[in-house]
């Protein structure tokens, strides 16, 4: 992460409406449309933070330090009231947690060799634990949409996708194996669902292609490629439409793709002239734009069909693109200096 801005790490909530922000002086959440920040943790209260997630716009958020002075344990999740403005839970493990995911009501705790699901936020109870061979990354989504209790996380066998019913928790006597999906042939980077639930996108350790799977048939719906070079993905994301999807990575280049219009992707020169090979027939981005390489950088969509950047140097970037494929700056910001405008709505 880029630490000249104080930035240790940034975390869109499930609707993509605001972001939050692990400082090296605590936490900081922005509204994104209009580019507001909406309120703040200090260091005092948090120490530094290299992990934070929010539940959608409520008042809960969980953090996890980390960063150059943290005041707690990467080996526990704390959450934070923003209405009552103090810790509330605290949940301690034996190894470093690499993430932290919240639903209404389930905490989701990350670590590389174990997933723990928790019931939340009133009397917390462990649910379920779930054995890894190994997530290095710490990968874990959950559906953005209220109406299915999806979550996904890497398989034990490399490239596998595993996506589990989290409703079906609730029934002692209903036990559903998760779907498996052979989404790569090596280890996962980089999971992403739609907003509904109906779509997943996955990328792996090569950071080459983006696969779209439907979460019910696992049918294969499209192959999109970012590049032939290997690279990090840092974002992948759907418009609420399911028309587009985006991504980034530390190439420094966002690349926008037509799901629904395959026509308007780019393809090779070569397979004009007959040559036949996956990487000529790959589907490339209709468009893209740069933004500062090697900087993490989340981006999404807007609903005046733009896309934005929200990366760890502080910036934000948002750009409109046509169907022809140009992309021009819309708006540009430095987040970091904004003021406040009011509390997280509740």
């Amino acid at each position: 992460m880029e630490r000249r801005s104080g930035i240790v790490e940034l975390r869109m909530n499930q609707d993509q409406s605001c972001f939050a922000c692990g400082l090296e002086n605590g936490v900081s959440v922005y509204n994104l449309d209009p580019l507001t920040r909406k309120t703040r943790v200090d260091f005092e209260e948090v120490g530094s933070v290299g992990r934070v997630e929010m539940l959608r716009r409520t008042n809960l958020i969980a953090i996890i330090g980390g960063g150059q002075s943290p005041k707690f344990s990467d080996k526990q999740i704390l959450v934070w009231d923003d209405a009552r403005k103090q810790l509330v839970l605290q949940f301690t493990f034996q190894g470093p947690v690499k993430s932290v995911r919240l639903t209404p009501d389930k905490l989701i705790a990350v670590l590389e060799h174990k997933i723990y699901i928790y019931s939340f936020p009133n009397s917390p109870q462990l649910i379920k634990a779930i054995d890894r061979l190994g997530n290095k990354f710490g990968l874990c989504e959950i559906c953005p949409s209220q109406s299915r209790q999806l979550m996904a996380y890497p398989g034990n066998q490399a490239g596998q996708c595993e996506i589990m019913d989290l409703a079906t928790l609730e029934d002692r006597h209903m036990s559903v194996a998760p779907t498996i999906i052979a989404a790569h042939k090596t280890s996962l980077s980089f999971i992403s669902f739609n907003q509904k639930g109906t779509r997943i996108a996955t990328a792996s350790i090569k950071g080459t292609l983006i696969r779209v799977f439907d979460t019910k048939t696992r049918e294969q719906m499209i192959e999109l490629r970012r590049g032939a070079d290997t690279a990090l993905f840092y974002s992948i994301s759907f418009s609420p439409d399911d028309e587009y999807l985006c991504a980034s990575s530390d190439k420094g280049t966002v690349h926008i793709f037509a799901l629904r219009d395959q026509a308007l992707n780019k393809r090779s020169t070569f397979k004009a002239v007959g040559f036949i090979s996956q990487y000529v027939d790959s589907q490339w981005g209709l468009a893209q734009f740069s933004v500062p390489p090697e900087c993490k950088c989340l981006c999404g969509f807007s609903p005046t069909n733009s896309v934005f950047a929200i990366c760890a140097n502080g910036t934000f970037h948002q750009y409109v693109f046509t169907k022809s494929g140009s992309c021009s700056r819309q708006s540009f910001d430095v987040f970091i200096d904004i003021g406040f405008d009011q509390d997280l709505d509740i």
